[in-house]
C-alpha cells in the first residue's frame, strides 16, 4: 500500500464515526433524508382511473395529471405484463403525461410513478390497470417447425394468419417476435412474402444451441381493425454439427461431424436435363422407403427414362423431389458418372449409413455442378444460398423490409431418382 494511499484509508476512518455522530445527534431527531411520499392520491389516471381498473379502451391514450397543488410529474415508467413498454412524453410544466405509443388490447399495465411536491418532497406511486380484448379481427402467427432436435442449419420460421405488406405494420409485427438462443448468436428475420418469415443465424446454429421463439403481438395495434393475437411459444435444439458436401463434378460426397471428417462416399447425380441444382440443402424429412415414379416429375409412362421404383434410405432435400438416397441399380456409375434423374444415389450400406446420421436440419451442399441453384425459398429451405447482407436486406427492421412473394415449387410431392 503507497504512502498515499494510507492516508486515504485512514482518512475514511476518521470521517464515518463523525459523521455517524451528526445523524445521530439532528436537533429534530429526524433523518436528512425523508421516505417519498404516496404520490397516487395526487394524481389522476383519466379513464384508466380507479382502484382497480378495467375494461380500459386501448385506442385511447393513457394520461396522467397532478391534481395537488404544486405537485409536478418527475418521471413515468409504464410496462404491460408481458414487459412491453409504454412510451410517452411529458408536459413543459410537469403537470400532465401521456402516452405515445398505442395501448395493447387485453393486456394489464403498471404504472409507476414519480413526483415532487411544492417542498421538494419526492413521492412515489404505482398504478394498475387492464385494457379489454379487441373487437377487430386478430394477426395470429404459427412457429415452426414443430418442438424437437435439428440439424444447425434449421431456419426457424413465421406463418402469420393474415397479409402483412406494409413496411411500418411488417416492422412492428417482426419487432415481436424474438428468438433466444444459448450460446447466443447474431441472427434477423427476413420476409419471405407477406404471410411468412424465416429466422436464421449469420452463420450456422451452434452444436447443442438451446433456442427459444416467443411472440410478443398480443393486443398490439397492427393497423386499422387489425391487432395482434395468439402465438404459443416454440422450443428447439440443436444437434451435432453434421454438413455433407457432394462434389458433383467429383462423384464423391464428403461427410463431416462437428468438422472431423467421417466418410468419403462415391455418389452418382443428376445426368444432362435432370441436373441436380447447385447450392446448400436443409434435411426437410426422412422416409426408410418411398415409391418414385417417372410419371410424377413428366416423364411419360414406357419411354426410355420412364421409372417405378421401390427406394430405401431416402432423405428428401427439396419439395421437387431431391432425394439422397439408395441407388443399387446404378451401382456401376457410383463415383464415375452422373446418370440420375437429379437425387444423389449411392450404395445400400452407404445410404443407410447416411440415414441413421442425419436428421432435419442438417445441411447438404452440392458444388461443381452444371444445373440450377438452389432457391432460398419455395422448394425447401436453401436459406443459406443467401449471404448475410443479402438476409438482413429482407428484413423490415435491420434492412428494407423486402421478401419477394415467392409461388411454391409445382408439384411439391414430386420424388425423382
Amino acid at each position: 500500500m503507497s504512502h498515499s494511499n494510507r492516508i486515504k484509508l485512514g482518512s475514511a476512518l476518521i470521517l464515518a464515526p463523525l459523521l455517524a455522530g451528526i445523524t445521530g445527534c439532528a436537533g429534530d431527531g429526524k433523518p436528512l433524508a425523508t421516505e417519498p411520499y404516496d404520490a397516487v392520491g395526487q394524481l389522476s389516471f383519466g379513464d384508466a382511473g380507479g382502484a382497480k381498473a378495467t375494461g380500459v379502451d386501448p385506442d385511447k391514450p393513457l394520461r396522467i395529471s397532478t391534481q395537488g397543488t404544486g405537485t409536478r410529474i418527475t418521471d413515468v415508467a409504464a410496462a404491460d405484463a408481458a414487459g412491453r413498454p409504454l412510451a410517452g412524453e411529458l408536459s413543459a410544466d410537469g403537470r400532465g403525461w401521456r402516452s405515445t405509443s398505442p395501448l395493447a388490447a387485453d393486456a394489464e399495465y403498471t404504472v409507476r410513478v414519480s413526483t415532487e411536491n411544492g417542498s421538494g418532497s419526492p413521492g412515489r406511486g404505482v398504478h394498475t390497470f387492464s385494457t379489454r380484448a379487441s373487437k377487430g379481427k386478430r394477426l395470429d402467427v404459427d412457429f415452426g417447425p414443430d418442438a424437437g432436435t435439428y440439424g444447425v442449419g434449421q431456419p426457424v420460421t413465421a406463418e402469420l394468419s393474415r397479409k402483412v405488406s406494409d413496411p411500418e405494420q411488417r416492422a412492428l409485427v417482426e419487432g415481436a417476435l424474438t428468438v433466444s438462443s444459448e450460446p447466443r448468436v447474431e441472427g434477423a428475420w427476413h420476409w419471405v412474402d407477406d404471410k411468412e418469415l424465416h429466422y436464421r443465424p449469420k452463420e450456422y446454429w451452434p452444436a447443442n444451441t438451446q433456442i427459444t421463439v416467443r411472440s410478443n403481438l398480443l393486443g398490439l395495434p397492427i393497423r386499422d381493425g387489425l391487432r395482434g393475437g395468439s402465438g404459443d411459444a416454440l422450443k428447439l435444439k440443436t444437434g451435432d454439427r453434421i454438413e455433407a458436401v457432394a462434389d458433383i463434378s467429383g462423384h464423391t460426397m464428403t461427410v463431416t461431424r462437428n468438422g472431423e471428417e467421417l466418410r468419403s462416399i462415391p455418389i452418382t447425380t443428376g445426368k444432362e436435363g435432370f441436373a441436380t441444382r447447385n447450392g446448400k440443402k436443409v434435411v426437410l424429412a426422412q422416409e426408410e422407403n418411398v415409391r418414385m415414379t417417372g410419371t410424377s416429375i413428366g416423364i411419360a409412362a414406357g419411354s426410355a427414362e420412364s421409372y417405378d421404383l421401390n427406394v430405401s434410405w431416402a432423405s428428401r432435400l427439396t419439395w421437387s423431389g431431391e432425394y439422397i438416397h439408395a441407388a443399387p441399380w446404378s451401382a456401376g456409375s457410383h463415383g464415375s458418372a452422373n446418370v440420375s434423374h437429379g437425387c444423389t444415389g449411392m450404395s445400400d450400406e452407404n445410404a443407410k449409413w447416411l440415414f441413421d446420421l442425419l436428421k432435419p436440419g442438417d445441411v447438404v451442399e452440392h458444388v461443381n455442378g452444371f444445373g440450377e441453384d438452389m432457391a432460398p425459398f419455395g422448394n425447401g429451405f436453401g436459406d443459406w444460398n443467401l449471404s448475410w447482407e443479402e438476409w438482413r436486406a429482407g428484413s423490415a427492421v435491420h434492412g428494407g423490409g423486402g421478401g419477394e412473394p415467392v409461388t411454391p415449387a409445382a408439384g411439391r410431392l414430386r420424388p425423382r431418382v
